[in-house]
């Protein structure tokens, strides 16, 4: 699994590059068939002073996970990201899980 954390108009520290990799790494707990997670994080402040965190989670199958928050802190925008991705992750899983336990796919009929 690849994480990637990068910026845009400007630089992050080092402490804060390897926190949002540590946080973006504990995303496998959610889900254990992500491929790549990758962090952006976009340092121009337009509104208010915020700036806006991007977290693109790459499943198998082609299937992706996109968020964006926006925040005055770099690791609360983060933290608001990464409650968007692991509640599309939930939902996913769920809707996994009750296609597979429907009768009605597996063929067989039910009295």
């Amino acid at each position: 699994m690849q994480v990637t954390v990068s910026a845009r108009h400007g630089h992050l520290t080092d402490d804060v590059h390897k926190e949002l990799q540590e946080k973006a790494e504990k995303l496998l707990h959610f889900f254990d068939r992500l491929t790549s997670i990758v962090v952006t994080v976009d340092l121009h402040r337009e509104r208010e002073g915020k700036v806006a965190v991007e977290i693109l989670a790459h499943a198998e199958h082609k299937h992706e996970f996109i968020a964006v928050d926006r925040d005055v802190d770099v690791n609360h925008a983060f933290t608001l990201a990464a409650d968007r991705i692991k509640q599309q992750i939930k939902h996913y899983k769920e809707k996994i899980q009750d296609h597979r336990r429907d009768p009605s796919h597996n063929g067989g009929t039910e009295a």
